[in-house]
């Protein structure tokens, strides 16, 4: 994915599941198809339930490790 400045973000380090992956789909919800969210989590469980259930969506997900205790996430809104 090309770098581009997201025009939704979310920092959801610390916030437990499923809490991350209801805040996604709300602001997702909020957003219109091609625009761009950025969310910080933590690895390990909230990677693994956001990312796939995004997808399944039909949203697009690209992860980035920026460390090991956060992860972040580029989604593009594939709309309502």
């Amino acid at each position: 994915m090309t770098e581009r400045h997201p025009d939704h973000q979310l920092d959801l380090c610390g916030t437990p599941c499923p809490l991350n992956f209801i805040r996604c789909r709300l602001t997702l919800e909020s957003m219109t198809t091609g625009q761009c969210l950025q969310v910080d989590l933590d690895p390990g469980e909230p990677e693994e339930m956001v990312v796939p259930g995004l997808r399944r969506d039909g949203h697009q997900v690209f992860v980035e490790r920026l460390s090991d205790v956060q992860v972040r996430l580029k989604i593009i809104c594939a709309g309502a």
